[in-house]
């Protein structure tokens, strides 16, 4: 997994002929969870992860970019991506994030842009699922705000559950990721993902339709 963190704050997502929900929330929290029932009550997911997955395939320029920057062995045997390696050597060094940002950060947020504007007048709103939407300043780049929210007992059980870190890798993860509080404060919205798919589901199908309501007007 490649830690992503954005650094263009003068990104202009703002466009009025789609209605934008920025979906955020810490590690573990179910964001994809969320993402995938949006998606089948045809609502188009944009998910800055995936596009960064995307852009370092193999034979992609940012790979080759990213080998020229940091040499050969960050792929691995087969040629491809070796992401934890590539994510202990960036984790503890500002140095070398920055780095990896420089490459990769403008080829995501161009990415981004263009799928928005593909569903211009196709759909009524789109979904950017963007983690660290609020700790990157991307705010001002969507129309609404969608918090994805867990207590944190259960945070750390799921990512141990899912990735197998201990208590503190996950820590250190959330202290890269802005505090609790303050994405709550930040958000229009918020979705509690502690009881289970059914419920999530129909707190996804109460949002989905103040969506539409919202985009119509």
């Amino acid at each position: 997994m490649i830690l992503i963190i954005f650094t263009c704050p003068s990104l202009n997502l703002v466009d009025k002929t789609i209605y934008k929900i920025g979906l955020t929330g810490g590690i573990g929290s179910g964001k994809s969870t969320v993402a995938q029932v949006f998606s089948t009550l045809g609502v188009p997911i944009i998910d800055a992860d995936t596009i960064a997955r995307e852009l370092v395939a193999p034979n992609q320029p940012a790979l080759a970019e990213i080998v020229q920057i940091f040499g050969p062995e960050v792929l691995d045997s087969k040629g491809t991506l070796n992401r934890p390696y590539l994510h202990q050597r960036i984790f503890s060094d500002e140095q070398e994030k920055r780095k990896l940002e420089t490459i990769l950060h403008p080829k995501i947020i161009k990415e981004i842009y263009h799928r928005v504007r593909q569903y211009i007048g196709i759909k009524p709103y789109c979904i950017l699922v963007i983690p660290l939407l609020l700790e990157i300043g991307l705010e001002k780049s969507v129309d609404r705000i969608l918090v994805v929210d867990i207590p944190k007992s259960l945070q750390f059980e799921r990512v141990k559950k899912r990735n197998g870190f201990s208590n503190e890798k996950i820590q250190s993860i959330l202290y890269t990721q802005c505090a609790q509080a303050l994405r709550l404060s930040a958000a229009d919205d918020c979705l509690i993902n502690s009881q289970g798919l059914i419920t999530l589901a129909e707190q996804i199908n109460c949002y989905h339709q103040y969506y539409l309501s919202l985009a119509k007007g």
